[in-house]
């Protein structure tokens, strides 16, 4: 097994970080201040990042992606971890979900979004339906040959900056053994469609300038070359496309992780106390060597999930491991890193505080850790009929 990058990845990552310091972390903490991305900010990082050619680079060749392998994207999302949320969502890395587009929809939305033309969200989460995907509410109903949408989706990153969103409403409900069991469809909407309309959403303390927005449909028409996939399909294409995106958290979370690492170090060798350097003291020495440990651990599971996806075997329980160690390595990692700087660690002067409140929704979004343990339980009972 070889555990060494190509000098091609090599150079991906050497890349991306330099855009990550150079491009990112210079405007960090006016966007903490703010909560705001200006606009001509977010066109610039767009723009380098196509002339960089590393726009849409989780898309294949032939539809004008970078092409690169589940591995390699991974690697980018490992360094993109290292800078803001609010910043990085610039970089463009449109939804997986869009190779599903099919016909006229290629010209209409997936290739506009590679090209950074346009803007995409996806909008799955609800009030009511977060884990439990299938107690969704928005739902679908045939009317005079189209689609009439009606309820509302929150929590919807990006919103506020997209052209066309990828929503998930329920179309229909069966009858079965274990009790009512809803109908999923994925459509394609517009902003700007009549009935449906995109508002502000909460106040979070994680990710400051990376927004949630609330998502409302009233008597919203959408005709069925909107849909995307197969009418009642949505779980055929959710499975199929999004299953990935856990490791976009993971990998993130090991990027902002070994930033935070590199401060606790730094501050560790620097800061005296007793007449020697902090590090010299078991206290934090074995931090750090806990901290460091964990990290790497978090790096190669994740890396291994998507090296098992480009070589096309069963990755589920695999991903949702490295979902769940990552996230929850990344609080252990920014508190103690917090911890090592004393008071001044939960100063704004220094980023060690932001690291730590963006560290608490990683064990949320994209399946709680609870979900991750799930998946990663049932995987192993399924073989055995328990």
């Amino acid at each position: 097994m070889d555990f060494a990058l190509t000098d091609e990845q090599e150079m991906i990552v050497s890349t991306v970080r330099s855009f990550v310091e150079k491009e990112i972390y210079p405007h960090e903490a006016e966007v903490e201040r703010t909560g705001e991305v200006p606009a001509e900010l977010a066109a610039e990082i767009k723009r380098k990042t196509l002339e960089l050619g590393f726009y849409a680079c989780n898309f294949p060749e032939e539809v004008g992606g970078a092409g690169l392998s589940h591995l390699e994207f991974a690697l980018v999302e490992r360094e993109l971890g290292r800078g803001s949320m609010a910043l990085n969502h610039f970089f463009g890395r449109p939804q997986n979900i869009l190779m599903a587009c099919a016909g006229e929809q290629k010209e209409r939305y997936l290739l506009p979004a590679v090209r950074g033309e346009k803007m995409d969200a996806l909008a799955m989460t609800e009030p009511d339906a977060g884990s439990d995907v299938r107690g969704m509410k928005c739902s679908a109903v045939r009317k005079g040959g189209d689609w009439v949408v009606n309820g509302s989706k929150h929590f919807i990153s990006g919103a506020e900056h997209a052209d066309f969103f990828i929503v998930f409403v329920a179309t229909g409900v069966d009858e079965t053994p274990r009790g009512p069991k809803k109908r999923i469809t994925c459509f394609l909407v517009d902003r700007g469609t009549p009935g449906f309309e995109v508002r502000p959403g909460y106040n979070s303390v994680s990710h400051k300038g990376y927004k949630n927005c609330i998502l409302t449909f009233d008597d919203c028409r959408l005709s069925d070359a909107q849909v995307l996939g197969e009418v009642d399909g949505g779980f055929d294409v959710m499975n199929e496309w999004l299953y990935a995106t856990r490791i976009t958290v993971a990998t993130m979370s090991v990027g902002r992780a070994r930033r935070c690492f590199d401060y606790a170090v730094e501050y560790a060798a620097g800061r005296k106390q007793f007449g020697q350097a902090i590090a010299k003291f078991q206290g934090v020495s074995f931090q750090i060597a806990d901290m460091i440990t964990e990290i790497d651990a978090a790096d190669l599971l994740t890396l291994m999930g998507a090296w098992r996806l480009d070589h096309g075997l069963p990755a589920n329980r695999e991903i949702a491991s490295a979902k769940v160690f990552a996230t929850e390595m990344l609080a252990r990692v920014t508190d103690a890193t917090l911890q090592i700087h004393g008071g001044m660690g939960l100063m704004d002067d220094l980023p060690i505080e932001r690291f730590w409140r963006d560290a608490r929704v990683e064990r949320i979004w994209d399946g709680t850790s609870e979900i991750q343990r799930h998946i990663i339980s049932r995987e192993i009972f399924r073989p055995l009929g328990a």
